[in-house]
Parts: structure tokens; sequence; C-alpha cells
């Protein structure tokens, strides 16, 4: 029979949990200083050995790393600094009448030891992130990244272990099972960033102990074209959205619903803007990534051999190259709705198109799926805008550009139900890694001490007096 005391992590656990109350009451210099030593980090000393890693893991261009891994990063720091001895203050709320004589207040207190679960596609981001949040909210952590990207972990856990002792913050590398382990530990908290199947595994362990969670999940963001957008400008936005990464990004556009009358022209544009951006052979391109490993190569080849077996039209792309995991900016059109590509979230760099006549048809087609991590839509005309925002749900949104709300540390980035549980980044953050802990203060004499027993007539005209006024 399984105990957590078979479990290989629980000495460490015991250590940060023994932790938790002296980094739960450091001081908001104190979190500041630990921050600023991770910017050093990630800004200076190993800037370099991220950009290899990151190269070796799936030829990531160095300008995308700094663009999409290191940036957000040391935002959300800054952003920190800036910010927490205002969000560690006690927030003061109103006291009711009939709680005469008292005061109240919030206290962000630390949830206490957490896990950070992290993705493959985006490590240093999506690693990194989340543990500022925890940092400034003054929790311990352990940290398990994707073994999907070793390079990229090794140099982690490197900057880990150099910044912190492991009863504050810790690194375990390592394949699957090192999280199923972790998640049978009763945590106080564990944030997972991943596919949704993976997402109600975790959430089941974490139900166990009454763990509490932000899971980051995916599904499939739309983008809607209407024939009032700037063509030219939504195809270069959303395939510099879509291509980043060589769309391994779970806020990457998923298909395009596009105004019908606009198909030659947008796949004219396609072309023309892939060949700037990623030259005529995009292989051979120095600004194009390639796909992490070769099972999710082979998935996605398999939903390119699905559209050809479906007959849909792959106007642009469809070449590939196994020896390096390459698949070439791909544009389809005429799937059916059953399809691989319509149906499940593609990760890749596939883009396919539905075509629509009325705008009420976009609206009945995004609400027949999940609701997505994001949706994203290309108009000038804000009664479209409005009429799809209205009728539709997403974690979040994006008018006439993508990807771009994430690095805006005042919104709340997350999903709805199927695309996640919770929000982060910013306040946003702190908050999902903090305990909004309810207080109040009773100062002199409270109306309540009239009415304590044994009651009376006159108490019960109080009472009726308090229901009627209070």
């Amino acid at each position: 029979m399984y105990t957590q005391m078979d479990n290989k992590f629980k000495e460490l656990f015991t250590r940060q949990k023994e932790n938790q109350y002296k980094i739960g009451n450091s001081t908001y210099r104190d979190r500041i200083k630990k921050l600023e030593k991770l910017k050093n980090a990630l800004e200076l000393t190993h800037k370099q050995k991220i950009r290899e890693a990151l190269y070796k893991d799936f030829k990531k261009p160095f300008l995308e790393t700094d663009l999409t891994e290191i940036y957000p990063v040391l935002g959300e720091i800054k952003f920190a600094k800036k910010n927490l001895k205002s969000w560690m203050k006690n927030q003061t709320v109103d006291t009711p009448l009939a709680l005469l004589g008292a005061s109240s207040y919030i206290k962000y207190e630390p949830k206490g030891v957490c896990l950070i679960i992290s993705p493959w596609n985006f490590p240093i981001n999506l690693t990194f992130g989340p543990l500022v949040s925890a940092i400034a909210a003054g929790n311990t952590v352990v940290i398990k990244p994707s073994e999907m990207t070793p390079n990229a972990s090794g140099v982690m856990a490197e900057i880990v272990k150099e910044l912190f002792n492991d009863n504050e913050v810790a690194l375990l590398e390592g394949e699957v099972e090192v999280s199923q382990e972790l998640l049978k530990l009763p945590f106080n908290h564990i944030f997972f960033t991943g596919s949704p199947q993976v997402g109600k595994i975790v959430m089941k362990a974490a139900s166990e102990h009454l763990t509490s969670v932000t899971l980051e999940l995916g599904g499939k963001s739309p983008t809607i074209i209407d024939d009032s957008a700037h063509l030219e400008t939504a195809v270069k936005r959303i395939i510099y959205g879509k291509f980043t990464n060589a769309g391994q990004t779970c806020i990457a556009p998923d298909y395009v619903l596009l105004k019908a009358n606009l198909k030659e022209e947008f796949v004219s544009l396609f072309k023309s803007k892939i060949a700037e951006f990623y030259s005529e052979d995009a292989e051979n391109s120095e600004s194009y990534s390639r796909i992490v490993n070769s099972k999710h190569f082979e998935r996605l080849v398999s939903y390119i051999q699905d559209a050809k077996l479906n007959n849909s039209d792959i106007a642009s792309g469809g070449t590939y190259n196994a020896k390096d995991n390459y698949i070439e900016p791909t544009l389809v059109f005429d799937m059916p709705k059953d399809s691989k590509l319509m149906t499940e979230e593609i990760f890749g760099p596939i883009l396919p198109v539905k075509t629509y006549e009325h705008i009420e048809e976009t609206v009945e087609y995004i609400n027949s799926k999940e609701k997505p991590l994001a949706l994203y839509i290309f108009s000038k005309s804000k009664k479209n805008v409005d009429f799809i925002m209205n009728n539709t749900r997403a974690g979040s949104g994006c008018v006439n550009h993508n990807l771009l709300q994430f690095l805006n540390h005042n919104l709340p980035f997350g999903g709805s139900n199927n695309s996640g549980i919770g929000k982060a980044h910013g306040f946003y953050g702190f908050e999902a890694f903090s305990n909004r802990r309810a207080m109040m203060k009773q100062h002199t004499l409270g109306a309540t001490d009239f009415l304590l027993p044994p009651y009376s007539n006159f108490k019960q005209k109080l009472v009726d007096l308090t229901l009627k006024w209070f």
C-alpha cells in the first residue's frame, strides 16, 4: 500500500513545508532582492546559455528567444518590483453599519508550498513567469519543467540551484514519472500549464488533497476576418502569431473564419508574406523554428495527410522533412468539420481556413466547440466586433492583432473551463499564489453585544429593526 513516506520527494517537500513561514514572513524588500537576482540571471549571466539551449531543443532563433522567452519574464519581474509593496499591504474594505465599532480588511498571505509544472513550448517563459508570481507572494516552490526540452531544463536547473536553497525553490528534472510522484504530495497550490487532457489529470490528483489549482490550458483559438478588415495587415499579423515558434503556441490562431469573398486575396497575401518573413525556402530560414520532437512532428504530418485524404485544398505549403522535424508553413481550405485539423488543437505550423457568408455563422461555429483560450477579430466594424464578443466566450481576446494580450501585465491571463481555470500575470499571478484572508477587528462595544442570550422581547425588537433597516 502506497504512503507519502514512500515518495522519494517527501524529504524535499518537508524541508519546504518547514521553511514556508520564514519565507512567507519575508518583507517586500527580501522578495524584490530575489526577483532582481533572477532578472540578472536571465538578462546577463545566463542569457546566451538560454539562447543556445533553445536552439538545441528546437532551433528557436536567438531573437525569438529574446522576445518570447526572456522579455516576458523580465516584464513580469519589473512589474512585480514596481507594485509589490502595494500588493502586500492589507486591503481595507467597508464594514456594514450593523457591525459598528469594527474595521475589516483583506490580508494576502502566501498559500505555502507550491508546485509549478511547466510545458516545453516556451520553457523559460512559462516556468519562470509563474515563479515570479510565487516568489512575489512569498511561497516555497518546487518546479517540474518538461522533459521534452532537456537543454532548456538543464539551464533552468543551473539557474535555480545558483540562486536559491532547495528549501525555498527547487527544480526537478526527469520524465513524466517525476510529475506523477510530485502530484501525490499535499501541495498548497499547483500551477500547471499544458493540455486540457493532462490538466484533468492534475486537477484530479489535486482533489485528493483539496489543493487549489491554476490550470493554463489550450484549445482551438479562432480568428475571424470580416470584409471591413485591412486584409494585408491582418494576414501579416496572423502569420506572425501563427508561425512564431513554428505554431507551438497555446494562444496562436488555431483556425481562421474568413469572409468568403476574401479567399483569393487572402491566399495571395499569405504566400507573399510567408516568403517575406521566411524566404521562398522556409527550411533554410534562420527565422523559423522546428517541431520539438518526432512524436509531435508525426502528429502534425498526420494532419496534413488527413487533409489530403479528405481532398482539402492545401493552398500553400504542405511539405515536411522528418530528419529535421521541419514542417513548412501550411495553409489549408475546405476541411470537413470532423477532420483532425478542425477538431484537435493543432499546436503547429498548419493554418486551416473556413469561409463564411454571414457573420452569424462565425458565432455559431465557435460556440459549437469548447471555450477557447483566445479569440481574435480583424475588423473595422464596431457592430461586428461587439456582436462576436457579446455572443462568444473565451479566456482572452484581441481586436486587429493576436498574441499581444499576453504581454500586458495589467491584464489577467488564463482560460475558461476547458481552456483553463484561474488567472496569471501581474497582480493576478500574485493573487493566484495567495490566500485572500478575511480579517475583522473589533475596536469598541458592538451591536451584537446587545443581542447575546438570554433573549428577550427587547432584543427581538432590536433584531426586527436590524432586519428592516440594516
